[in-house]
Formats: structure tokens, sequence, C-alpha cells
């Protein structure tokens, strides 16, 4: 499927759009993120001041002390405006919601459970045919109402295609989380399935705002694809063409973000010279 083949016609407005949403996300993020670093830095129970305690860090000296605190302050943040900055790209082109509610059937959910027992033991890889027969209309007399939350439900405003997102913004997904993540999203494809024309489209996306591995890297994290298959995700760069709507969607959010990365880099500067005096 060619993801991209009716996206807008106005690719110089959606294009100002996109740089409009990146560029507000991160004014917003720096002084959000600035605002609170500074007011708490005289609070014993303030984020950074909670996690300078640990005397084995401590006794490397203040500035690892300050920085090894800030850091997991800002990755945490960091990846949270990313997302809400995903969204808000997204709208542009598609009808987002995070739930997906209507009826699935017991077959279904058995179904479900036994390719993931298979995945779990290693004796399937993943993949799209695994769970189309979930697409069979069921008996309506054996439909169970469920409500289930989900990152990402997209739904294409051009095409019609209804789209399920599994995020993670760096693509960790542990041990613990990887088969209750897919048993989420093939839970909401079910549901979605039986309540759309048997002809609708219904695609499911592992995705990452980043390759972990690098840009344009082959991206190999087990876990995640002992679950999802190669043709289901959406790594970096692939996932913000996505939501952009456009091959190019990744340089356009990357060149716009290191375009006022410096907003972030000046409020990290008015925090370390508070927290370091």
């Amino acid at each position: 499927m060619n993801l991209f083949a009716d996206m807008t016609n106005d690719t110089v407005s959606a294009e100002d759009s996109i740089r409009a949403i990146v560029r507000s996300h991160v004014e917003s993020y720096a002084t959000g993120f600035s605002d609170r670093h500074l007011k708490e830095v005289n609070d014993s129970s303030g984020v950074l001041n909670m996690k300078i305690h640990n005397v084995f860090v401590a006794a490397l000296g203040p500035e690892v002390q300050y920085y090894s605190a800030l850091a997991r302050s800002l990755d945490s943040s960091l990846g949270n405006m990313l997302e809400s900055m995903a969204i808000n790209i997204g709208t542009l082109f598609y009808d987002i919601t995070q739930k997906v509610e209507g009826g699935i059937t017991k077959q279904q959910v058995n179904h479900i459970s036994d390719i993931l027992e298979a995945y779990t033991r290693n004796v399937r890889k993943p993949t799209v045919e695994d769970y189309l027969p979930l697409r069979a209309k069921p008996d309506k007399n054996d439909i169970i109402n469920k409500r289930k939350a989900t990152d990402y439900y997209l739904h294409d405003k051009q095409t019609g295609t209804h789209h399920l997102i599994e995020l993670k913004i760096g693509g960790d997904l542990d041990n613990k989380k990887a088969r209750s993540e897919k048993e989420a999203i093939l839970e909401q494809y079910a549901i979605l399935s039986n309540g759309l024309p048997e002809d609708a489209v219904i695609t499911v996306h592992f995705a990452t705002a980043y390759n972990r591995f690098g840009e344009g890297k082959d991206w190999n994290q087990t876990r995640v694809l002992q679950f999802f298959g190669k043709d289901e995700l959406l790594i970096g760069a692939d996932f913000w063409n996505f939501m952009c709507k456009r091959p190019n969607g990744y340089e356009i959010v990357i060149d716009e973000y290191r375009k006022n990365a410096d907003k972030i880099k000046d409020a990290l500067g008015r925090i370390k010279n508070a927290y370091l005096k």
C-alpha cells in the first residue's frame, strides 16, 4: 500500500502547518521545562532534587549528579512532547482518537490467544495473515461489548483506511509488555472489524519516533519482532512520514526541530545556572 498516494495537493500550506506545529511544541516545551525546574530549585521534593540522593552518583561530584538527574527528566518529558507533537501533526491528515469501542467475540479472543502463544514459543513468525481470520463477521449473539484505550486510532480522511498504532518513542518494549501490547492492539483490530464494512482496510503498526540503532540502519529490537512483523513497523523516519502523510515528512520535522533546538538548549542553560551555583 502506498501511504502517500493521496496526500494533500496543498503541499506548501501543509508543510507550513507541520513546521508551525513543530515550532510551537518546541517553544512550549522549552518554556514549560525551564519554568518547572526553576520553580523547584529550592524544593527538596522537586523533580531534580528528588533524583540526586543516589550516594554512589553523588560521590562522582555535583556536575555528574546534576546531569544524571536532568538527563532522566529530559528523556521522559521530551518523549511526551514528541508524542503530543505527532498527534497534532497527524490531525492535519487523519481523524485521531485514543479509544476503540464495540463488540468482540469469545472466538476472536481465543484466536488472538492462540497466535500470541505461538509467537511466545517462537513456533510462528508474526504476519498480517495471522489475524485476517478476525475479519470474519461474527454471530451477533456471541458479541461482548468492550472499550479499549489505544495509543493512536487514525482514520485516513482521504482513503478511508483505518490505522491502529502502538507507539513506543524510542522502541523499547520489555519482555513483560510485548505480548500484552500485541494482544491489546489485536483486540482493537477485532472490535473495528466487527463494526466496519467487510471491505474496510484496517492496518496495525508498531511505531517509534526515532531509530535507536541510528536512522537508516537496520532495526532489530528482538522482543518487538517476536510479536510484530516487519511489514507492521513504522520506525523513526517512516513514522514521521506516515504522520505527515508525505515521503519527506521526517525531513520537514527534523529540520524545523533543529532550527528551534536552541530554545531547549537555552532552557537547559538556565536550569544549569540555577542548580549548579
